[in-house]
């Protein structure tokens, strides 16, 4: 019996527009259950481990970049380290991606966001009915974050498909770590076309150059395309 995971991870929320928050992120992580990664779990837990991390620690990328939480102890050198681990285990990983981008100042109020949001992720699911329908059985992870996310995921996957959703832990699984990221470069693919960089984002990246050559441009060619 083949089997689709589809992991679901957000950066941002549902709140008015904010300077310091201007965009809202949702990311799909799928990957074809057939395809074994326990390897490449296996070498990330070793790096977990060796910067003294349990081996279940989920690691949250944007919090990295700003050594914030549980990175505030960690020099750049090691939070860099961190960093591209993950990036490492998500690239070679036989996975697929699709991430949507969302300004909250285009959107007058809370429902029209939602609306836009739930328009969009239901004409992906519709383009790619024949690919997600191969599967006999899809799994569908998301930890409920935002109530209004859970709505849609619940709502627009047994629309088209008889999904099976379940409620997770980010340290539960090592590909809702891999959703996190997808979430943080296409937040910085944002930044950099509008706005600009933080100060820490710069600092960590080095350059836009380096940031497009080393982590968008891959990350960009595991998106899911038909």
């Amino acid at each position: 019996m083949s089997r689709l995971s589809v992991f679901i991870d957000e950066s941002g929320d549902f709140g008015s527009y904010e300077h310091h928050a201007p965009y809202y992120i949702i990311t799909l992580v799928f990957h074809d259950q057939g395809s074994d990664i326990s390897e490449q779990i296996d070498h990330l837990k070793r790096h977990l481990v060796e910067q003294n991390f349990a081996e279940n620690h989920a690691i949250h990328s944007a919090p990295l970049i700003r050594r914030e939480r549980d990175y505030s102890g960690m020099d750049l050198t090691a939070r860099r380290k961190l960093f591209r681990s993950l990036f490492t285990f998500m690239r070679l990983c036989d996975i697929s991606y699709k991430s949507f981008a969302f300004k909250k100042r285009e959107f007058s109020d809370h429902d029209q966001m939602v609306s836009r949001i739930s328009r969009e992720v239901s004409t992906f699911l519709k383009d790619h009915l024949a690919f997600l329908q191969s599967f006999d059985r899809i799994i569908v992870y998301y930890d409920n974050g935002q109530k209004e996310i859970t709505n849609l995921v619940n709502t627009l996957f047994n629309a088209f498909l008889e999904a099976e959703v379940r409620k997770v832990s980010p340290s539960d699984y090592s590909l809702f770590q891999a959703a996190d990221m997808f979430c943080t470069l296409a937040l910085l693919e944002e930044k950099r076309k509008n706005e600009g960089l933080s100060n820490s984002e710069k600092e960590f990246f080095m350059s836009i150059r380096d940031l497009k050559k080393n982590y968008l441009k891959p990350a960009n060619a595991k998106r899911l395309s038909l």
